[in-house]
């Protein structure tokens, strides 16, 4: 095998386009061969331009760093005789190749030519469950020092060394997946062809295969231990007395703190798992709540033979009790605790599905890549969990054709039925943790799985309020249902109608009169479908607007007749369709003894695309065949995009029957603990309960941390606001804006930004950003800086000097302990929006029965909502930050009182903004 050369670049610029203007502030060049740095090349470029401040703060690099230093044009030869017969290799390698080709240009050199590396190309497809791929994360996963990220010296050598990393993750690679990876890799943007074809080289010549894969129908996989009789047993009887939690604490945990409020817990869930009792606990932030239940969860499940399910709302919580607190136990007791994660089964591979799909040879660039990460990912992951992956938008639509479902092929080798597997070891495990969608599915279940349960804890219980509500929950979207039909196609476009008929035609075992009845009967329902769409959108124009805002919404009611034809027809339109496209391909099946490898993957396309109509005809069925006066349908419009827009919603106003049903057959067998940090609100703490339909007889109790656990924190409510009711949206926003400048700047940044509305914020942050008053600052928004809650939360995290402004999902179920957050700024009380449907019918229930609808559903709503806002700012004993109210309403009605007795004990001073921005400026300095 020839040596190669590799060349390493990084660029630090002004911006992202040369064609604008943009300039090198600093170039570096590492030429490694044979795995080994033989040179390095760096300098500081003059751009012939002031580098822009936002710049100056991401690479530390200033006017004075290159104030001296030499323009590209003196540095063009060099720098392109380097790269001459070598393999150029970046992060990100289409910005640094066509950024540094357009300075050759410049620079009267022709254009370089040769192979290019693209190492988050590379990083994607050999660490498939990196959280991130941004250099700096990559670095840090992969123990390489980065100490000055944004500089192009210390990022091309990290950049390097990934490269060098990546190709040590290649040779400890199965031959088969290597094979594979080689096999699909001309299809990549990079030139990866070639470093996977020099490993496969290499393997071949070595019998060094890794001990612990097996094979399956062309795949290599990970050979997963079985822990089907992993029970331990336990010696350590449950702590009774405090001087023994104590010391079980303090041998296990640094830094223990004793909380006498997570003793009284610990008993109280002792006594109520051998009772056999239901119960409802609140504990606030401060109180160990996991711990909590957890410590004698385990030991109960432990000494009684029997095992605990353990609920909870996000796949971000399950994780964190899984690889945070369930180790602090097993320290504790000095035993391991066979703990099983179990998810739905759509969460799991389906390994004979995605064996069909690695046969289509017409795969787009992102199903492509996603296909190389799970044949990568299959050599590494025991769980089969999907969720470990970190694919792009386009490898999602991948995964979720290869996901298992009900109407699953049973794999030929059971070891690798991942979610039956689960299943299977979560009979014998001591603790299954799971989360609330899962629970509430064994509705559903011909078997249940959850009914040998001797305990159930119900963490963030009032999360599973939502859950029971998403359970039941039917949504129409338009560009779902076009993306749908897309994949079918016409006789004309290429897709699969296409390919079954020629598949009909060569075996010429299906006719044409059965193939035309399936295009015409298709055709009618993109018709009915258009024409359904077309009436909503006419009668949309005849519902009460929000002037203010782009997106409207109306109740279906409203819109459709009751008994609408088209409604009627479609569904049955599309199971026609489906009979008919069942038959086709249950002939196709019939007749041909050995369908070959490409026309196997059509079949299972269109078995895959038959199930997906089936689930289509019965969400029609549910959204306008369906209707009843428990559940709220509505219609929300972007008026920007029509029809592209439309999103029909079906959701549940009560869930008590879904718990009841749930949970009655197991009351008086199991124990039920449900417990939240926001059980209660001030005048009604049964207001979770209730909703749960929690019978009035359970007890209802509170812990709350001692009173110094918050001695870090400060409340404010600013006195100068205007009034939110009488001003108008813009009027506000710049008042918002202000308050959150002068905030920021008081607090050096780390500041969460909390709004009830995403068209407010979204306004807040652009004037924020023309002002350019925290142009030093790292400003990341929900809705409008790209990537999920976790990904922006991370991002915050990373910079000093940063600020996050989020809507309803970052007001509860975010930990950010320590010094990363400083000030939680509540921008409006957390009501929700009269005119959310969802809502709207509750209060409309609750007003038909005589009923307070703002005292009994909105105020203690929000206040719920605003609890867990606090909650976002002191997660720890030391921590301290400042609590801030924009809203003056908090004061100013009779209601305000309500929400500040539903804080801690804290200091709450009511200040003008001046006043305020003094005062914190004083106590942050202090």
């Amino acid at each position: 095998m020839d040596s190669q050369k590799y060349a390493i670049v990084d660029l630090e610029t002004t911006g992202h386009s040369p064609m604008n203007g943009d300039r090198m502030i600093q170039i570096a060049i590492v030429i490694m061969n044979d795995w080994t740095v033989e040179k390095k090349f760096t300098t500081f470029i003059h751009p012939g331009k002031s580098i822009p401040l936002y710049i100056q703060d991401l690479t530390n690099i200033t006017d004075d760093d290159v104030k001296d230093a030499l323009p590209f044009e003196d540095h063009a030869h060099t720098i392109y005789e380097l790269l001459q017969d070598a393999t150029f290799v970046a992060h990100n390698a289409d910005f640094d190749l066509s950024f540094l080709q357009a300075e050759f240009e410049r620079a009267g050199l022709p254009k370089w030519r040769g192979n290019k590396i693209d190492t988050v190309e590379l990083a994607k497809i050999l660490f498939p469950m990196s959280l991130s791929y941004k250099l700096g994360d990559l670095a840090y996963d992969l123990n390489i020092p980065l100490n000055n990220a944004h500089r192009a010296d210390d990022d091309a050598l990290a950049c390097a060394l990934v490269l060098k990393k990546c190709w040590e993750e290649l040779l400890n690679l199965p031959q088969l997946t290597l094979e594979q990876l080689h096999k699909h890799s001309f299809r990549l943007k990079s030139n990866l062809s070639h470093l996977f074809f020099n490993a496969l080289q290499i393997k071949r010549t070595t019998v060094n295969e890794p001990s612990n894969i097996v094979y399956l129908n062309n795949l290599a996989l990970r050979n997963k231990n079985s822990k089907l009789n992993s029970k331990v047993d336990l010696k350590t009887n449950y702590p009774s007395k405090d001087e023994e939690k104590v010391s079980l604490f303090k041998n296990a945990l640094p830094n223990y703190e004793q909380r006498p409020e997570q003793f009284k817990m610990m008993d109280l869930i002792w006594n109520q798992l051998n009772q056999k009792s239901e119960m409802v606990i609140e504990a606030s932030t401060g109180i160990g709540k996991t711990i909590g239940y957890l410590l004698p969860s385990i030991i109960y499940a432990k000494q009684t033979n029997s095992k605990v399910c353990i609920s909870t709302y996000t796949s971000h919580l399950l994780e964190q009790l899984l690889m945070n607190e369930i180790p602090k136990i097993e320290k504790m007791l000095g035993s391991k605790v066979h703990t099983v994660l179990l998810k739905g089964m759509h969460h799991y591979i389906d390994i004979q599905r995605f064996i069909q799909i690695t046969q289509i040879k017409s795969l787009s660039y992102d199903e492509t890549l996603t296909m190389l990460q799970v044949l990568v990912w299959l050599t590494k992951t025991e769980s089969g969990d999907m969720e470990e992956l970190n694919v792009s938008g386009g490898g999602k639509l991948f995964l979720n054709k290869i996901r298992k479902g009900p109407d699953s092929i049973n794999n030929q080798n059971s070891s690798f039925d991942f979610y039956n597997n689960a299943l299977l070891e979560s009979e014998n495990a001591d603790i299954v943790i799971t989360n609330h969608s899962m629970l509430i599915a064994d509705l559903n279940r011909k078997v249940p799985i959850f009914q040998n349960v001797s305990g159930y804890i119900i963490d963030e219980a009032h999360q599973f309020i939502q859950a029971a509500e998403i359970r039941d929950e039917a949504i129409l979207t338009y560009t779902n249902w076009k993306y749908t039909f897309g994949q079918i196609g016409l006789s004309n476009d290429d897709q699969l109608f296409t390919m079954l008929k020629q598949l009909a035609n060569k075996h010429k075992n299906v006719s044409l009169r059965a193939l035309y009845q399936l295009e015409t009967v298709f055709n009618q329902i993109v018709e009915l479908f258009d024409q359904l769409m077309e009436r909503i959108v006419k009668n949309f124009k005849h519902a009460p607007k929000n002037k203010f805002e782009t997106k409207q919404v109306a109740f279906i009611k409203n819109l459709l007749d009751e008994k609408d034809p088209i409604a009627k027809e479609l569904p049955n339109k599309i199971q026609q369709w489906v009979d008919l496209a069942e038959r086709v391909i249950s002939q196709i099946e019939n007749d041909v003894e050995q369908l070959e490898a490409q026309y196997v993957s059509i079949v299972e396309q269109w078995k895959y695309w038959i199930r997906e109509y089936k689930i289509k005809a019965h969400e029609l069925d549910e959204i306008f065949l369906n209707q009843s006066d428990l559940f709220s349908t509505w219609v929300e419009i972007d008026q920007r995009n029509v029809p592209g827009s439309i999103r029909i919603y079906k959701k549940p106003i009560d869930v008590k029957d879904t718990v009841h049903r749930l949970f009655n057959d197991v009351r008086n067998n199991s124990s039920i603990i449900w417990t939240s940090g926001t059980m209660t609100v001030p005048n009604n703490k049964r207001y979770i309960a209730d909703q749960l339909g929690i019978s009035k007889e359970t007890e209802v109790h509170s812990f709350i941390a001692k009173e110094n656990y918050y001695r870090g924190a400060k409340g404010f409510i600013v006195t100068d606001m205007p009034d939110i009711q009488g001003v108008s949206q813009n009027e506000y926003v710049e008042s918002v804006a202000l308050a959150v400048t002068r905030t920021v700047r008081a607090t050096d940044g780390r500041s969460f930004v909390l709004f009830t509305s995403q068209e407010m914020l979204k306004k807040t942050v652009e004037l924020i950003q023309e002002s350019e008053l925290l142009q030093e600052y790292m400003l990341f928004a929900q809705g409008v800086t790209p990537g999920s809650r976790m990904r922006l939360l991370k991002s915050f995290q990373k910079f000093n000097r940063s600020v996050l402004f989020g809507t309803n999902s970052f007001w509860e179920g975010v930990d950010v302990p320590g010094d990363s957050l400083s000030a939680v700024i509540i921008v409006r009380l957390p009501f929700t929006a009269p005119e959310e449907p969802t809502f709207k019918a509750k209060s409309l229930k609750l007003t038909q029965q005589g009923r307070n609808a703002f005292n009994e559903l909105s105020l203690p709503d929000a206040i719920i909502r605003f609890k867990q806002g606090f909650g976002r700012l002191i997660r720890t004993s030391t921590d301290k930050g400042v609590f801030i109210v924009l809203d003056r309403r908090i004061e100013t009605k009779s209601y305000g009182k309500e929400f500040i007795q539903a804080l801690p004990p804290i200091s709450i001073q009511k200040l003008p903004l001046q006043d305020m921005v003094l005062e914190l400026e004083h106590w942050y300095n202090s």
